[in-house]
């Protein structure tokens, strides 16, 4: 007896290295699989197996000696999840088990992760059968193949998201050399200008240019494609390179609009469109001529009258329809001592605390001061804590400022 127990122990301690050689081999997982079902057919003469491993969805992993059919009838939610332990089927569970002997839960980290029903083809057979005599030894191979097969499924998916990551850096790079940084943006007698670009997730629909056409003419814009992430960074990337080639000083805004707009239309779904703002600024005659479409209005604050202008001239957002039906474009001479603020909503949607969100209104009082530029984007970035740790950033943000300096 103790001989035949000591064969027994040496013959299960070989097929352990052999599965342990099969997983350091680093076997692909139907390999994997194509080994557990030697073992326990040839070499522990169950009869039938059917097992159901999680992976975001139930699955049938391996059915062997029994139809399909049969095993289609089973429902993991309704039939198996009450199972938390190696369970005889005796007659009073369930039908669609009583083609089996056992229920065999294999966990991981306090969580199921498959459910393995083993069965005898032959009912009848004299002595101990398969399934009784290696339950405890099945339901332990079954742990280490299932558990290495999880395993193999979260490093492959950590690969696939650190390669997403990577990505997404290197998009995030890419992205920001199409916004100006503070060093690239216009300062001469005429202006000073400040920028801020925040995504909500790495990359984002916002975006802001600035294009110095020539010694007199400043053209400036911003624009925030509906929703965020990677569709929108999109459909922004390819509408900039589409702005860059058309914008010219020449060109008159409403046109350039509508051939805007075409473009919106034929390289974005229906469902997404972009508001936007757009400008010509002459630093001769101090005349900034703009089409905003559907975009927030900016504000254009002068020093000494303490007055708020907002420009909201213009037509409906680029892409709503396959044609803007009317297109205005505003006109007003720049008086001394102004500065002017354009803005996406991701920064008035911003929650403060436990308060309400910040308004136009909040916005309109932080900016209508007689603070410089400079000074007025440090106060307003501090003043709601605009940052990448702020949970309360929703959306993405961008702003930038131009002071019209007195000449």
């Amino acid at each position: 007896m103790i001989k035949q127990q000591s064969v027994n122990s040496k013959f299960k301690l070989e097929l352990i290295l052999k599965i342990t050689q099969a997983i350091n081999e680093n076997l692909s997982v139907d390999e994997l699989l194509q080994q557990y079902q030697n073992i326990l057919f040839e070499d522990l003469k169950i009869g039938k197996i059917a097992v159901f491993k999680f992976n975001s969805r139930w699955e049938k992993l391996l059915v062997s000696g029994i139809s399909r059919d049969y095993i289609d009838k089973i429902k993991i939610e309704k039939h198996l999840s009450n199972f938390s332990e190696i369970t005889y089927i005796s007659s009073d569970l369930p039908d669609v088990f009583q083609s089996f002997d056992f229920i065999i839960p294999v966990f991981h980290k306090n969580s199921v992760l498959a459910y393995i029903l083993i069965g005898d083809i032959d009912e009848e057979m004299e002595g101990m059968s398969p399934a009784i005599r290696h339950l405890s030894f099945i339901q332990t191979i079954s742990n280490i193949i299932i558990v290495a097969m999880e395993n193999k499924r979260m490093y492959k998916q950590l690969l696939i998201q650190e390669a997403f990551k990577k990505e997404m850096e290197l998009a995030s790079k890419i992205q920001n050399l199409l916004i100006p940084n503070q060093s690239s943006l216009p300062q001469n007698q005429y202006i000073s200008t400040r920028g801020y670009y925040q995504p909500h997730l790495e990359i984002g629909g916002d975006y802001y240019d600035f294009i110095n056409f020539n010694n007199q003419e400043l053209g400036f814009c911003i624009g925030d494609v509906s929703g965020k992430g990677i569709p929108a960074a999109l459909i922004m990337s390819n509408f900039q390179a589409t702005l860059r080639a058309l914008f010219r000083p020449e060109t008159p805004l409403d046109e350039l609009m509508r051939q805007l707009n075409q473009k919106v239309c034929e390289n974005s779904s229906s469902e997404k469109f972009l508001t936007f703002f757009i400008g010509i600024y002459n630093y001769t005659t101090r005349k900034l001529k703009y089409v905003n479409a559907s975009h927030h209005p900016p504000l254009l604050y002068n020093f000494e009258k303490g007055e708020t202008t907002l420009l909201k001239e213009g037509c409906i957002g680029l892409g709503m329809l396959d044609e803007i039906p009317k297109i205005t474009v505003g006109e007003i001479t720049i008086e001394d001592n102004s500065k002017l603020l354009c803005y996406t909503d991701g920064l008035i949607e911003l929650e403060r605390g436990d308060h309400m969100e910040v308004g136009v209104h909040f916005l309109t009082k932080m900016f209508a001061t007689p603070k410089s530029l400079s000074d007025t984007f440090s106060d307003l970035i501090q003043h709601i804590d605009i940052g990448k740790k702020n949970k309360a950033v929703i959306d993405d943000i961008s702003l930038f400022g131009i002071e019209f300096n007195s000449l």
